[in-house]
């Protein structure tokens, strides 16, 4: 029997094997320019990368919340959750739920783009692109360039790699990819090995991801402190899934820099005031990563 993740990537392959014929990957690049979002942002975003040294807005907003001694809030909008199934309508208003985390100090929005185990769509990925200026992170499960482009093309600053379901050089090749297009990569992982490889091949921000996406009713919060000391110095470390709180948040390694929440905020009455007291938690400076020489 297959686990939950292969069944995803299975159902992701079919749907690009059709997105494909349905828009080709040159239609996707001769309409990139003509993106008013990507006219109208990459031009300032290269400016910011001048300015900050980071190669893209998704990683500059990481790491000026940690410059400014805070935690930086990504806050993720979906409809369903895999493991506790619908969390808000079809009929969801995503932006006004963007809206509202960006009210509460978001960092920046995460939101779902796979449809059929998560509800998501490019069209939730343009509603949000409208209302807001925050980065945005398309999350879905990616195996192919292909997907990226989608993503750039509906105005995502980042994408959602995952170090499981990827080999090294697909992760190297996804990543070369997104920054030709000025995007971040999130490369996660919640297996100790993945998150080792993730490290290796050099990505900005990894993500250690405490629900198993193989089977999505286990959660281990511990997965951080376990793993946040492979992170290299230059890394910028996403603590994602299991916090439900700002005590949760600040039990967390001082080592992180920044919480990817959904569920939490998709299940709160007020997720303006819970974004708020998330990004008011304090980091101190970095702790240097100590490697231990035999």
């Amino acid at each position: 029997m297959t686990d939950f993740l292969e069944q995803v990537v299975a159902r992701r392959r079919e749907y690009v094997t059709q997105a494909k014929r349905a828009r080709p990957v040159e239609q996707l690049l001769a309409d990139l320019p003509h993106n008013a979002w990507t006219r109208t942002h990459i031009p300032s975003i290269r400016g910011r990368v001048a300015m900050g040294g980071v190669a893209n807005a998704f990683d500059h907003a990481i790491r000026v919340a940690r410059q400014r001694g805070k935690l930086a809030v990504i806050a993720e909008v979906k409809r369903v959750s895999p493991a506790l199934g619908r969390l808000a309508a079809a009929s969801l208003d995503v932006a006004g739920q963007a809206l509202q985390y960006t009210a509460g100090g978001a960092a920046a929005i995460s939101v779902l783009v796979e449809p059929v185990f998560w509800g998501g769509s490019l069209d939730d990925l343009r509603r949000i692109r409208e209302a807001t200026l925050l980065p945005i992170l398309a999350k879905d499960v990616v195996i192919d360039e292909y997907q990226i482009l989608e993503a750039r093309a509906a105005g995502a600053d980042a994408v959602l790699l995952i170090a499981e379901i990827l080999t090294d050089e697909q992760i190297r090749r996804f990543r070369r990819a997104a920054s030709e297009l000025s995007m971040g990569t999130l490369v996660e992982a919640h297996e100790a090995v993945a998150f080792g490889r993730a490290v290796e091949c050099g990505a900005l921000t990894v993500g250690v991801n405490a629900r198993n996406l193989r089977n999505p009713q286990e959660i281990d919060i511990g997965r951080v402190r376990q793993l946040h000391t492979f992170a290299k110095d230059g890394q910028l470390l996403v603590a994602e899934s299991g916090i439900s709180s700002a005590d949760d948040a600040r039990l967390l390694p001082a080592r992180v820099d920044a919480v990817l929440v959904g569920t939490a905020l998709m299940r709160e009455l007020d997720s303006t005031r819970l974004v708020s007291e998330l990004a008011a938690i304090p980091r101190g400076p970095r702790p240097s990563v100590v490697v231990l020489r035999r």
